[in-house]
């Protein structure tokens, strides 16, 4: 184990998080809050450059990351991240407890968009800009940032690191360069982001906030690129103009996509584009799910509460889907309140996630083509033993192991939501009632097996709203300090996509060899 250079990467990962969070503090300085306010942040960037900078004192002798090392480096990046993250919201108040906190930006951090905040309007400036930044950063990754900085080695220290962080089966360069590969994928990141920010700001401002137009569209963005979620006006998108709506739906499929098919296009290999299998998929099963919701919705097959026109109830549907399909989780609508049959579509959406290479959570549409293709080819042998599997994707031979590898990763999926709904389920939570103000109107509802499941589910997909009593107007605010924690290392197996926070915790991993 090169604990040096570990030291040494981690230094550099915390002197970058305390850079990042001068965002948040000249935000406090420009809406002029508090100096609590400023030293909620003050305090952690100083300690995080001086403990970064400590870290770095002592020069590796290798540069060396094998994979074992690179996959613990990663979930141990996001702990420590997670847990000076957290200070600012402590100190300033806004979330006093610590859990509670850390629970709040690791749903940041991770994408998830799950609040433990019952009231967003008495949250500060800076704190809602630090939780929506949070998005931004773990949207790409941290260490995909920092790959910019570190030498390659020919052992293949950064590519460990970028399979560690990077979302999919199947991670690799888009050039022959790591370095040039990361810068490539960062400029696509910012440069998307960027013209989210100059379209929302054409839109009319929000009545009641035509001041805040140009913060709305940071915060907007962040949530979008990150394909994070976090709400900060109550009702989490519904105040917004229905422009801005459709702004948001598009932008959020497009950040659901592969970002190595944008770097196709820059190029000009557009027939190399258009031939992605998983993007065809993608885009098919987000026309099919907006489609049969919006049937769903007009045809009042079953009664419900809201009331929709033909272009509300087709906006909502186009929303939803594309913001529950890329793990997102901002809402226009209490779909909560839905027909059995669209409430049923979002949920099994949360399974798949968008596209590998993307900001999005989910088992990735990736990994549910190919799990299809090795049934398909298991029953094949089955009827007929002499049949020599040939297994494509995306013109490319599929090797045994890589199917094997994503039928693993499902397994223990699916192992770690049941496990994780088995402990929620000792919360005393559990059996009370809740009332919901939503635009559906008031109702209660009873948390139970379905709140749970949903809760489990929202998490390890990095969803963050679920449904029942963690709908898309409630929050995660009733369960049990036990119940966060658990959540908290949810999000972030869901995140890091389970190995590498397997491998952080395997004493194996620390014993010498």
């Amino acid at each position: 184990m090169n604990y040096k250079k570990l030291g040494n990467i981690l230094g550099k990962i915390m002197v970058i998080e305390g850079v990042l969070m001068m965002a948040p503090l000249a935000v406090s300085f420009i809406y002029n809050e508090s100096l609590t306010h400023k030293l909620a942040f003050i305090i952690p960037i100083l300690s995080l450059v001086i403990i970064g900078f400590l870290l770095q004192i002592s020069k590796p002798k290798s540069n060396t990351l094998y994979q074992k090392e690179g996959f613990a480096l990663t979930a141990m990046v996001w702990i420590i991240m997670t847990l000076f993250g957290a200070l600012p919201f402590v100190i300033n108040r806004d979330i006093p407890n610590y859990v509670d906190a850390c629970f709040e930006i690791m749903s940041g951090f991770s994408t998830t968009g799950a609040s433990v905040i019952s009231d967003i309007a008495v949250i500060s400036r800076s704190s809602l800009f630090w939780r929506s930044f949070s998005h931004w950063i773990g949207g790409m990754g941290i260490l995909v940032f920092v790959l910019i900085f570190i030498p390659e080695s020919n052992e293949g220290s950064s590519m460990h690191l970028l399979r560690a962080e990077s979302p999919g089966p199947q991670v690799g360069k888009i050039v022959s360069k790591m370095k040039v590969t990361t810068r490539i994928l960062y400029l696509i990141y910012l440069g998307l982001t960027v013209l989210e920010i100059c379209i929302l700001m054409l839109d009319t401002p929000i009545p009641g906030y035509e001041n805040d137009q140009l913060f709305f569209s940071f915060l907007t963005a962040f949530g979008c690129a990150g394909t994070g979620g976090f709400g900060f006006l109550p009702g989490s998108m519904e105040l917004f103009n229905p422009f801005s709506q459709y702004v948001m739906a598009i932008f959020l499929i497009l950040f659901g996509c592969n970002f190595s098919l944008y770097y196709l296009l820059l190029i000009g290999k557009l027939k190399s584009f258009f031939k992605s299998r998983e993007l065809k998929t993608y885009f098919l099963i987000v026309f099919l799910a907006v489609t049969v919701i919006f049937i769903t919705l007009i045809g009042k097959f079953e009664s419900f509460s809201q009331s929709y026109t033909t272009e509300e109830a087709f906006r909502h549907s186009l929303f939803q889907v594309s913001s529950v399909m890329t793990t997102t989780g901002f809402t226009t609508t209490d779909y909560n309140a839905w027909p059995t049959t669209a409430m049923m579509i979002l949920f099994m959406l949360m399974f798949v996630g968008g596209m590998a290479g993307s900001t999005a959570g989910g088992i990735k549409v990736s990994r549910i083509i190919m799990s299809f293709k090795g049934v398909h080819t298991n029953i094949r042998k089955l009827i007929n033993p002499r049949y020599v599997p040939k297994t494509k994707f995306e013109g490319k031979n599929l090797e045994e192991k890589t199917i094997n590898d994503v039928f693993a990763f499902i397994t223990l999926y699916l192992f770690i939501l049941v496990a994780v709904i088995f402990l929620l389920s000792f919360d005393p939570i559990n059996g009370s009632t809740m009332t919901v103000v939503s635009d559906a109107g008031t109702y209660t509802v009873k948390h139970g097996f379905f709140s749970n499941f949903s809760s489990a589910l929202a998490c390890i997909s990095n969803v963050g709203p679920g449904f029942e009593a963690v709908g898309p107007y409630a929050s995660y605010a009733g369960f049990g300090m036990f119940s966060k924690v658990v959540l908290i290392f949810t999000m972030m197996l869901g995140r890091l996509e389970i190995l590498p926070v397997l491998i952080l915790f395997s004493p194996k991993t620390w014993k010498k060899i």
